[in-house]
């Protein structure tokens, strides 16, 4: 069996011996190792002491009470006990428990509250209103009209001030922090340990608006808004048995850390990622915002999470790939439709990232042999992104994916489409029919929902009521009347269309017909004098008119609702940053209908930074646009078959998906390459 002390290199250096544990101090094998190797340098006489804490990210009760006996062991023999390299969370730990004020924490590293002894000793006997006064937080004005209040309601001059609106809660703590000497934190995953957290049951700390942080040395350390509540510190005192200290936090803080430390698992990884400033979850339930962590040193498991979403983002990455193998837990983006690998931290995160995954979904943690579905809605880089969320039990683990909508990527003019001048026009030309059924079809994450919203955003006016019915609502315009699918509830695409034709629509998007029941509908109300949007998962245009005929649709309605099909791709486009000229001979490209030219060049991407060295950075969408007119609506009444539909396009010089991406890499835009990969895909 290995020494107590084997987790923690040890060094000597003249009269300093320095201890490097490494691992989240949370863990008994750990802890009972940095024990032992500080007991160790005791019996030693290695009486100056140097703990680097660079590879510890979290540390809970049990290891503070090593710290604390340590300190005294070796200042009991005339030495000294001091911290290097603690991250934020541990630095904060270490104020707010008093231990900042016996050790040296060996750095510059500004923290988010000041250290408890430390705020004891300047404890203010002003009044609150002189000290917000005096940090210029409410005005004189506001003092008075909450004192007024006071005197008629009896509740406490701060707390109106924060319940009219006139003053933060932050900024009322941080005032109350100078008067009580108590201190004030950034409370957050980390700063809490979650045994200490089950002293109390969930109920009781939701209901008194508190949170057990850390108990040491038979005093527990307590999260709450209002220190001054003594029926509330005295009902902890009862439930805990320990003397309690209060800790200044923010209420919604402590809600949301609340709604962690009950609800989901606490054994978080070593694993620390660096996380940027201004990263929100947005509350769907409650439409406000609440911060996931204002500053970088979180939770290893959130600030890895938090770092992937926002490294997806800043690449954008249309999806988020987070799987388990046996020996790694893999992080894949899906950027301009081709899978890379973003980083591979160990397998042990994996489980507390769905399961942080599944919380801010709002799901179900403890379910991991079912598929789930979820949404979950974040602000970042001064935008908000949706993500959907996707779960599939695997052999080593659930695999996530998270599909990556951000509404200021999103295209909603269908002049931005980039179609080129001729789709363009036979577009709009569609999109004027009063009535009649428009098809967009394609694979899937081929664009075509986003050139759905851009016809309907090109279609929206005063004078028409146009009505969605989708699966899921991926982006929201105003004053169109968008509904969500709840197969759940039996709240199908059939049933909902059945009401909107009751509602007097002009115009109605189908998110995507499925079954045989919708598409009767879709083409009955096309018929009827509306004017129905929709997308079919079909290859290219003349497919949609074979699928909606195997569906079961009579080809005579199907004939006279049909006004026109879109089929769309989305293809790479050249990496401006390192794009180059090459020749082709034009024999090569014979067989493309390319034309004869002399001295052909093309453009194609050599590789850089900026498109992960794949010459490609970006995307734009090839079409096939094939109108309803007599000829082929005769076809569809006689039942023609594939061929007889394709023989018809060419007879009528109907550009193809192929014909539409050759031209665009005549014009630079693409290469001939990835134009055969994804048609001929």
């Amino acid at each position: 069996m290995s020494e107590p002390s084997a987790s923690v290199g040890r060094f000597r250096a003249g009269v300093t011996t320095q201890l490097i544990p490494s691992g989240a101090l949370n863990d008994e094998a750990r802890i009972q190792g940095l024990r032992g190797a500080l007991d160790s340098c005791v019996e030693a006489d290695e009486i100056h002491v140097v703990l680097d804490l660079a590879r510890v990210p979290l540390v809970n009760s049990a290891a503070l009470e090593v710290l604390f006996d340590a300190y005294e062991s070796l200042a009991r023999q005339g030495g000294s006990l001091a911290v290097a390299n603690a991250n934020g969370a541990v630095r904060d730990v270490f104020r707010l428990t008093g231990l900042a004020t016996m050790l040296s924490l060996g750095d510059s590293g500004v923290s988010g509250i000041i250290a408890r002894r430390t705020v004891q000793s300047i404890a203010s006997s002003r009044r609150i209103g002189e000290i917000l006064l005096e940090r210029e937080f409410v005005s004189e004005e506001t003092i008075e009209r909450a004192l007024k209040i006071q005197a008629e309601s009896g509740r406490r001059m701060a707390q109106v001030m924060v319940e009219q609106g006139w003053l933060e809660e932050k900024k009322l703590l941080e005032a109350l922090s100078e008067q009580l000497g108590v201190p004030f934190i950034h409370l957050r995953t980390g700063l809490y340990d979650p045994e200490t957290a089950a002293l109390m049951e969930a109920d009781a700390s939701k209901r008194l608006g508190v949170l057990p942080l850390f108990r040491v040395r038979g005093v527990l350390y307590l999260a709450t808004a209002d220190p001054q509540s003594i029926p509330t510190i005295d009902t902890v005192e009862d439930l805990t048995g320990s003397r309690v200290e209060p800790v200044l936090a923010c209420s919604d803080a402590i809600h949301r850390t609340l709604e962690e430390a009950y609800g989901e698992t606490n054994d978080l990884s070593e694993f620390v990622g660096d996380l940027e400033e201004g990263f929100e979850l947005v509350e769907r339930a409650e439409q406000d915002q609440g911060a996931i962590d204002e500053m970088a040193e979180a939770s290893p498991i959130v600030n890895l999470l938090n770092g992937i979403i926002q490294r997806a983002v800043r690449d954008r990455a249309s999806d988020i790939h987070i799987e388990a193998s046996r020996t790694k837990c893999r992080v894949r983006f899906r950027i301009d439709g081709v899978l890379y690998t973003a980083m591979t931290p160990p397998i042990e995160v994996h489980p507390a990232l769905v399961s942080r995954l599944k919380v801010m979904a709002k799901l179900d943690i403890a379910e991991r042999r079912l598929p789930q579905d979820g949404r979950i809605q974040v602000a970042t880089q001064g935008r908000t992104v949706d993500l959907r969320f996707s779960s599939l039990p695997g052999i080593f683990g659930e695999k996530i994916v998270l599909r990556v909508l951000d509404r200021n990527e999103a295209i909603l003019d269908v002049n931005r489409l980039g179609l080129r001048e001729d789709n363009h026009a036979r577009l709009l030309k569609l999109l004027k029919r009063s009535y009649g059924l428009l098809l967009v079809t394609g694979p899937t994450g081929s664009g075509k929902t986003t050139t759905l919203y851009a016809g309907l955003n090109h279609l929206n006016s005063d004078e028409k009521n146009i009505v969605t019915i989708e699966d899921p609502v991926e982006y929201q315009i105003d004053t169109i009347t968008q509904n969500q699918v709840r197969e759940n509830i039996d709240l199908t695409f059939a049933r909902i269309l059945k009401h909107v034709l009751r509602q007097d629509p002009d115009i109605i998007m189908v998110g995507e017909i499925r079954e045989r029941e919708t598409a009767e509908i879709a083409v009955r109300a096309a018929l009827t004098g509306h004017l129905v949007l929709s997308t079919l998962h079909t290859n290219d245009s003349v497919g949609a008119v074979t699928r909606m005929l195997d569906m079961g649709i009579e080809p005579f309605l199907l004939a006279s609702s049909l006004v026109g099909v879109v089929a769309q791709r989305l293809v790479r486009r050249v990496c401006p940053e390192c794009a180059t000229t090459y020749s082709v001979p034009a024999d090569a490209l014979a067989e493309y209908g390319v034309p004869d030219t002399e001295n052909l060049r093309l453009t194609r991407g050599r590789g850089c930074e900026s498109c992960y060295d794949s010459g490609y950075q970006g995307r734009i969408a090839i079409h096939e646009i094939l109108e309803c007119e007599p000829g082929l609506q005769e076809l569809i009444v006689s039942n023609a078959g594939q061929t007889d539909l394709e023989n018809y396009m060419e007879a009528h010089k109907v550009e193809t998906l192929l014909g539409d991406g050759i031209k665009r890499a005549m014009a630079g835009q693409t290469t001939i390459e990835e134009i055969l990969r994804v048609v001929n895909s």
